[in-house]
């Protein structure tokens, strides 16, 4: 059982496209759900500026959040420049502590697209300062460079995740194998669909790529594979069985 999810994309929209569907219904169903886009994804339009691109994603990630339900934050990192250091990690780890997720969504941590790559790893990086004993009265400017996050990261108590989840994208494929499928219910299918189409780049009016189309038979493909009408697909590391081997 899902309490609380936390779905971090290195864009505004890369969450809501691929985790979209599952965190509608997670909702439905009577968990919390918090999307962080550690990027605005604001170089992501042909005919707009950066700084107008990044105010309309931000409106339209915080539209499509209130509309399945979810919290919404941005960090003010560059599109297309994220880097891969604890300064993130250490952000995003405050806010793992504050929402107290028990599961974490993100990338896959192979991709065409080096911030989704970084995403993935600086999640991971994240889970784990999340988790660890961090005093408030210690010496953070003889352990990191970023003495003042950490600080702030100590101010709230430590929060283990129990599940990490690396969702489905058309970008991040190389080496991705779907190890659970989530099914989607209707309800939650058109709830995603009625949010969704309100984000430009997602009815492909950046570079012309059908994103709701391609996610739509996405769903209805492992729908298929996992017996249901509709499913997303994720990616978690296996936990070994425990099996008793016993002699005749």
């Amino acid at each position: 059982m899902t309490n609380s999810v936390l779905a971090v994309g290195g864009h505004i929209g890369d969450m809501d496209l691929t985790a979209g569907p599952t965190l509608a219904k997670l909702v439905l169903e009577g968990a919390s759900a918090t999307i962080v886009a550690l990027t605005s994804g604001e170089r992501g339009h042909p005919r707009m500026t950066p700084a107008d691109y990044k105010k309309q994603k931000i409106a339209e990630g915080t539209a499509f959040a209130e509309a399945i339900g979810a919290d919404f934050q941005v960090l003010e990192y560059s599109d297309g420049f994220l880097p891969n250091t604890d300064d993130v990690a250490l952000q995003l780890a405050r806010i793992i502590r504050e929402k107290q997720p028990d599961t974490i969504i993100t990338h896959w941590k192979h991709s065409i697209h080096s911030d989704h790559e970084h995403t993935a790893q600086v999640a991971e990086r994240a889970r784990f300062l999340a988790g660890l004993p961090i005093e408030s009265d210690e010496d953070f400017k003889a352990l990191t460079p970023y003495a003042e996050l950490a600080a702030r990261v100590a101010e709230l108590p430590r929060h283990g995740v129990r599940t990490f989840m690396h969702a489905e994208n058309w970008e991040d494929m190389e080496g991705f194998v779907p190890t659970r499928y989530v099914p989607i219910s209707d309800e939650a299918f058109y709830r995603w669909v009625s949010a969704i189409r309100h984000q430009a780049f997602a009815r492909g009016e950046t570079y012309g790529f059908r994103y709701i189309d391609y996610y739509t038979a996405l769903m209805t493909t492992r729908g298929c594979l996992a017996g249901y009408p509709r499913a997303c697909a994720f990616h978690t590391s296996p936990t070994p069985e425990v099996s008793k081997l016993a002699g005749p």
